[in-house]
């Protein structure tokens, strides 16, 4: 498959399983996690066909890792993102001492003043690597990175959460814990 539509695919899927699964008709269950023939099924209605083959291509060779299945194949979920109502059953983790987050310039004045807020997400998302954070960030435009103390954010009491494609995730960071 070409990677043009690889992206399209994982763009479609990310929609439906993060964000808004009722435009194919598509139930979730409590963790986020869907049929997948149900899934195929109800994308090809919409005329968003796609093969077991390319879905199980889209989940192996995404390089964020947007995607899990289960061990049989037959669930998947998207892995953090969402804008939805789903419970992840992630378990707190200790962060590293300095975590990254990508962004724009035009919210850098918004986020000196609140900081990082999770907005419409579930969380807050920060990258291990100034070159992810990089990356993110470039998706809008010029991208500013920002450092975060995530080990004193920790330190003092803020909870931290590791998807399974290593994205760390926390409520909010405060200004006060952000290098500028």
């Amino acid at each position: 498959m070409d990677q043009k539509r690889r992206k399209n695919i994982s763009k479609f899927m990310s929609l439906v399983l993060r964000h808004s699964p009722e435009i194919i008709g598509l139930k979730l269950d409590d963790q986020g996690w869907a049929d997948v023939q149900e899934l195929m099924g109800k994308a090809a209605r919409k005329g968003q066909r796609f093969s077991m083959e390319e879905l199980l291509e889209v989940v192996a060779e995404c390089e964020k890792q947007r995607f899990a299945l289960n061990e049989d194949h037959t669930r998947i979920r998207a892995n953090q993102g969402h804008s939805i109502d789903v419970s992840l059953d992630l378990e707190t983790a200790t962060p590293p001492e300095y975590l990254y987050h990508g962004t724009v310039g035009k919210f850098m004045q918004a986020i000196r003043q609140e900081g990082l807020r999770k907005m419409s997400r579930h969380h807050v998302h920060l990258s291990e690597q100034r070159d992810t954070a990089t990356a993110v960030g470039a998706r809008r435009g010029q991208p500013v990175i920002l450092t975060v103390h995530s080990g004193r954010m920790f330190r003092d009491g803020i909870t931290f959460f590791r998807s399974a494609n290593n994205v760390w995730l926390t409520d909010n960071v405060p200004a006060k814990y952000i290098e500028f």
